[in-house]
């Protein structure tokens, strides 16, 4: 019944406020995210390998994508686009590694590209994280 409630307008900003199931939605979304990253730091695969390959990633996209119409007007509208950014950026930045491990002598610096990405994958979900905490919108 939550789609009956009236919209809530934040006073100080002007931007309607979500409501609470939405903010717990983000917080799993990036929950999920977390999950698969963290499993490429306890594995031997790369962290940035783990986020676009684990389920728990994949999942949560296929939610950004589903449920983004539902904070459209909320600051949670900035976190999705936030979160579905992270993910597509690292996809194209570890399709630019692979191009180069084909070419061999690019192995070291696809390794390197891997790392940074992987450390960039996690800024992103911790930085996201604690402004959702904070109830912080995202830059866009």
């Amino acid at each position: 019944m939550e789609a009956d409630l009236p919209e809530i307008i934040d006073a100080r900003t002007g931007v309607a406020a979500p409501r609470q199931g939405l903010i717990t939605l983000t917080h799993v979304i990036y929950a999920l995210h977390a999950f698969s990253a963290l499993t490429g730091l306890a594995g031997s695969v790369f962290v940035v390998t783990a986020f676009l390959t684990g389920w728990p990633s994949i999942i949560a996209v296929i939610i950004n994508y589903v449920k983004r119409g539902d904070v459209r007007g909320t600051f949670l509208d900035s976190h999705f686009g936030w979160q579905i950014r992270t993910f597509w950026y690292a996809l194209l930045w570890s399709l630019i590694a692979i191009v180069l491990v084909v070419t061999i002598i690019g192995l070291p610096l696809a390794w390197v590209m891997a790392v940074i990405v992987g450390l960039w994958v996690l800024y992103r979900i911790v930085r996201g994280w604690l402004a959702l905490v904070a109830r912080q919108p995202m830059p866009v």
